[in-house]
């Protein structure tokens, strides 16, 4: 019962008083109280210097107590309105009461407002990733700044920030190079620099979380904040400021020095992080003839001629216009309403100048030199082309006795040319869906499905196609090509007729590729040391190139020169990086360190699945020789067969291919010699186990080493 609500009985009055009086004096309130008024003068008023400190109340408005008993706190602070109640009081209720005479009521606004802030914040972070998506598809950066400013709420751009690079962060190198266009045109235009700033500040804090989910964050977040600097949207400062808030262990500050040591500081750094991602203001060859494409629609609807010259003075490639003639011949004899337009553009272009002599020769050369190609779109390909040429003749603007002769040839069989024509298109998505997914076994089956006959000319054919798009692409997916050409294990001949076709086109591939005889040489000399092709059938794809001074005798001239230089095989596996990476491949003797460490790990009592796993994130299939090599040797020299258990199980599950445990054991047969010194009986029991891995089909029956020839075992 409250002392101001009126009587209290004596027993609780004294129970009250007794503790009042055992309360240590200094923590008491210093208030002075007034001893109680008499019953017998209910009705004499308070003095206002008895009013309670605190109260809102002035001596003018206070009221007279009806009561007998007195409503002034009583000792120790309690009771009476207006009080902060007893020093034992335990009621922690939260609720704010509005007749509190110390109700503040920004407490209560402020708690409504964080709600709000909190809700507006989650309804802009669900906005912000619908347009980030948006944007991926679309690849629209004006539709994409007018939603933002539609948005608003520019306090949490910082945010947005945030979201784009992360949710890039996660997918290909062109949604990188996207999101990083898009950074440069929201800056200080629709996002407050102070934003972008606070933007990257949380992805480095938030780095150790993102490595969970993305392996490369460090690596892609480093090279983002590298483009930003260079993009001049964060400043070069922030290195040093955002390293000195960060613990050194943490993935924020790895981040960071990365950035500074591997990005900024190097040569030519601007170039490099500019074009990594594919670069934004260097205009490559796709988009050449994707403008190439569209301006020649555009005329055939149109008819106007003066609109197409002027796209191809826009162009600003005069080197690059035998596009122009190859795609414009390609599109009339496509589609044959359009025949006579072209062709009138392609007169004109000629007198006018727009297109010289030498570009006209050059376009109508190569669609001769890959008119078998077309034929297996284009049905009589060969016969419109002669008629397109002798038009071309008779009205003066071709000189055709600059071309290679184009004959006729009789009529190949319609159904095996329905069938090329069939697997090249299911061949070109398997091999861009290998490139995205990296699944070997998913390409394997879907041949077995394509080619369920094991046919030679369709396995060449994947071959050539295989290298081809491959070519066309970064270091990554020509790893990724050679490492599921000696996965395949397709015929030798089967490869050899791949690269015959390849090495034939060669020629027109040189028009936009102007390195191919670089790249095939090395497509060549990789397959040699992946044990794909013997180095005797070099000689077999020689007898091919009659001319001396072909692409095709270059190539294999350039091949055989890497192939007997010091270190070749190491040298060849690192060409492009390995295991399918974009970023710059592993030093050879830090592989084999990780690999020893893999293998010693396990060895002492680890996980099988797990050591596996570990295998799959190093990334280097092609070098999985050096895991079966390291594991015989450790199995000789403290013969325990643990290690065998692994190689099995890699073997079972397709880890480990045949190529690579025949070149495993082979490596390890080389260096016998020098393990004996310290396991004398280690050729013994090398030949042992080459025994046991013939049973346990690993290596073909046929496989001998000199010791057991010596001993008149093989």
């Amino acid at each position: 019962m409250d002392f101001n609500d009126g009587y209290v009985s004596k027993e609780h009055l004294e129970l009250h008083r007794s503790a009042a009086e055992s309360v240590d004096p200094v923590s008491v309130s210093p208030l002075q109280l007034s001893p109680p008024k008499s019953p017998k003068s209910p009705k004499s008023p308070r003095s206002p210097k008895a009013q309670v400190k605190g109260s809102n109340l002035s001596p003018k408005h206070y009221k007279q107590s009806h009561s007998s008993k007195d409503g002034r706190p009583k000792k120790g602070g309690s009771g009476g309105k207006g009080t902060w109640g007893g020093l034992l009081d335990t009621d922690d209720g939260n609720s704010l009461d509005p007749n509190d005479p110390n109700y503040d009521s920004t407490e209560e606004y402020d708690d409504l407002t964080e709600k709000k802030k909190n809700i507006a914040l989650e309804e802009y972070k669900k906005k912000a990733t619908i347009i980030v998506e948006e944007y991926f598809a679309t690849d629209d950066v004006v539709a994409t700044m007018t939603e933002l400013r539609e948005v608003g709420k520019p306090e949490y751009s910082y945010y947005f920030v945030k979201k784009l690079v992360s949710m890039s962060m996660d997918r290909h190198d062109k949604e990188k190079e996207m999101a990083a266009i898009l950074l440069s045109a929201l800056y200080a235009d629709v996002i407050h620099p102070s934003q972008v700033y606070k933007g990257f500040t949380k992805l480095v804090e938030s780095a150790d979380d993102l490595i969970v989910d993305i392996p490369d964050t460090v690596d892609i977040l480093a090279l983002f904040i590298a483009r930003a600097v260079v993009d001049d949207i964060l400043p070069p400062a922030f290195l040093k400021k955002q390293i000195a808030n960060l613990a050194d262990d943490s993935k924020g500050a790895e981040v960071l020095k990365k950035a500074e040591k591997s990005y900024l500081t190097a040569p030519l750094h601007a170039e490099i992080i500019e074009r990594r991602w594919g670069g934004s203001k260097n205009t490559t060859v796709d988009d050449v003839k994707a403008r190439i494409n569209n301006f020649l629609k555009e005329y055939v609807v149109s008819g106007d001629k003066k609109e197409a010259f002027r796209c191809i003075k826009d162009l600003k490639v005069p080197f690059f216009h035998h596009e122009i003639v190859k795609r414009a011949l390609i599109m009339a004899m496509e589609r044959r309403q359009a025949e006579t337009p072209l062709l009138d553009l392609l007169k004109e272009a000629a007198e006018e100048g727009f297109i010289n002599t030498s570009q006209m020769s050059k376009g109508f050369s190569r669609l001769i030199e890959t008119v078998d190609d077309l034929s297996l779109d284009i049905p009589n390909a060969r016969g419109i082309l002669q008629q397109l040429m002798a038009k071309a003749a008779s009205d003066g603007w071709l000189c055709v006795s600059s071309l290679k002769s184009l004959t006729i040839e009789p009529e190949k069989n319609t159904i095996q040319e329905n069938v090329a024509r069939s697997f090249k298109m299911k061949t070109q998505s398997i091999i861009q869906e290998y490139f995205l997914s990296g699944d070997i076994f998913e390409v394997n089956s879907c041949l077995e499905q394509e080619n369920n006959k094991h046919c030679g000319e369709l396995n060449a054919i994947f071959v050539k196609k295989l290298i081809t798009l491959a070519m066309d692409r970064k270091n990554r997916e020509k790893e990724m090509a050679s490492v599921l050409l000696s996965s395949l294990c397709f015929p030798p001949d089967d490869v050899v007729n791949g690269f015959v076709m390849l090495i034939e086109s060669a020629h027109d591939t040189a028009l936009d590729n102007p390195v191919v005889v670089e790249d095939l040489a090395m497509f060549l000399a990789r397959s040699v040391v992946d044990e794909v092709l013997a180095p005797q059938q070099l000689v077999d794809i020689g007898t091919q190139c009659l001319s001396q001074d072909s692409i095709g005798n270059k190539v294999l001239l350039m091949a055989k020169s890497l192939l007997k230089a010091r270190l070749a095989g190491e040298r060849i596996l690192r060409c492009w990086g390995g295991g399918g990476s974009s970023k710059p491949g592993w030093e050879i003797e830090d592989v084999k360190d990780m690999i020893g460490k893999l293998l010693e790990e396990y060895e002492s009592g680890g996980d099988i699945r797990e050591a596996c796993r570990c295998m799959k994130e190093l990334g280097m299939p092609f070098f999985h020789h050096e895991v079966v090599k390291k594991s015989l040797v450790k199995i000789i020299e403290k013969k325990n067969e643990r290690l065998w258990g692994l190689l099995k199980e890699c073997f079972d599950s397709g880890l480990i291919t045949m190529n690579q445990m025949v070149k495993g054991f082979g490596r390890l047969e080389e260096t016998l010699d020098d393990l004996a010194l310290d396991v004398p009986d280690a050729k013994n029991q090398f030949g042992f186990y080459v025994e046991k891995a013939k049973n346990e089909g690993w290596l073909d029956s046929s496989y001998c080493f000199n010791n057991a020839i010596e001993n008149g075992k093989c």
